[in-house]
């Protein structure tokens, strides 16, 4: 998922938000699915293994690893295929060389790039806490993990499924396709899709979600695969493979029906669901009348990424009411959540059923 979730996520105003808690019953909605941002990465640091298993024990349905690829061509999960920001790529001397600057979905990006790197060089490097600022506890864990590649999450899918017998799903999101095809000659549509057939994860009944920003590879996806799609969208941005067109443009009664002839849902920044007052958007309803499920990203335990009638205490990395949020959602139709903290959002639902 993209890096736009600014910190107030969705400003809800208290009456706008307390009208919403009352006017609608959270148990005439269906169950959410709750994916795992990057695995448990509000405990963990994001996509490393150890992030995604804890989601798996904390009874996430999906774990979501962003896809970047290698020089030689190995899919591996970071949050960008700019390595700086999730590792320790920056303090390692024999790599000074390979900082450069690239333009990437029309911005200017510095830093070192994993289509750089070959994966043995990426084995010489160690994850590390994204936003330590917030997540101080998580910066403990610096150092200790490395780059997994997709195959190695996939296994580890697998051996936990074995241990605990129940379906576990994989939610990947390619970042940059068209970039990566077009500046590096690299084709990660093509590397995931084959990846996904050799796993035999390719089929409609598989739980597998496809996502990714951009409508040419989710088009292109849609002839070669039969899980479902879903098209990302953030607020005030467009798709980069469509310059001049925004989301907002696209997600209007008449535009979400062309969506649903490529993709199966949207996965949509919570502020496109919820005006400022708190009010829906009626952009769940919209979807769900042109067939597209709805998919809302992301939500944080943090003060700072929740409202402000849902923050507890006044310090920005302190805990909010996880629980009021997941009611709201809940009760307005989501069909799943992106969440960084996926075992206090599955407690709540449990919490909310037996309510």
């Amino acid at each position: 998922m993209a890096a736009s979730n600014a910190p107030h996520l969705v400003k809800i105003a208290l009456t706008g938000l307390l009208c919403l808690l009352v006017a609608v019953d959270p148990l005439t909605a269906q169950e959410m699915l709750v994916i795992a941002h990057r695995g448990a990465s509000g405990e963990r640091p994001e996509h490393t293994l150890a992030a995604y298993e804890r989601a798996i024990d904390q009874g996430a349905d999906y774990i979501e690893p962003d896809l970047v690829v290698t020089k030689d061509l190995v899919l591996v999960a970071r949050h960008e295929n700019e390595l700086s920001g999730t590792t320790d790529v920056g303090s390692h001397e024999e790599f000074a060389d390979r900082r450069r600057s690239k333009t990437i979905d029309g911005q200017l990006v510095s830093g070192w790039f994993a289509e750089d790197f070959t994966l043995a060089e990426l084995r010489t490097l160690r994850a590390k806490e994204r936003i330590p600022g917030i997540r101080p506890a998580n910066a403990r864990f610096d150092g200790l993990y490395a780059v997994p590649t997709f195959a190695e999450i996939l296994q580890l899918v697998r051996a936990k499924e074995a241990e605990t017998g129940r379906r576990i799903g994989i939610y990947p999101e390619l970042k940059h396709p068209t970039f990566l095809l077009q500046e590096a000659g690299i084709d990660s549509i093509d590397l995931l899709v084959t990846a996904l057939r050799q796993a035999d994860l390719d089929d409609a009944d598989d739980p597998v979600f496809i996502q990714c920003f951009e409508v040419g590879p989710l088009k292109r996806l849609n002839a070669m695969v039969d899980v479902p799609l879903v098209l990302l969208v953030a607020q005030g941005e467009g798709p980069a493979d469509e310059p001049g067109l925004l989301y907002e443009d696209m997600l209007t009664p008449s535009g979400l029906p062309e969506i649903a002839t490529y993709a199966d849902a949207i996965g949509a920044d919570l502020r496109l669901l919820f005006g400022p007052e708190g009010v829906p958007s009626g952009l769940v309803e919209d979807a769900h009348a042109a067939g597209l499920k709805v998919h809302g990203w992301t939500l944080r335990k943090e003060n700072a990424f929740l409202p402000p009638v849902l923050r507890r205490g006044t310090a920005e990395n302190g805990v909010g009411d996880v629980l009021g949020m997941v009611n709201i959602l809940k009760a307005h139709g989501l069909d799943g959540v992106f969440t960084d903290d996926p075992g206090r959002v599955a407690d709540a639902l449990v919490q909310l059923q037996g309510n």
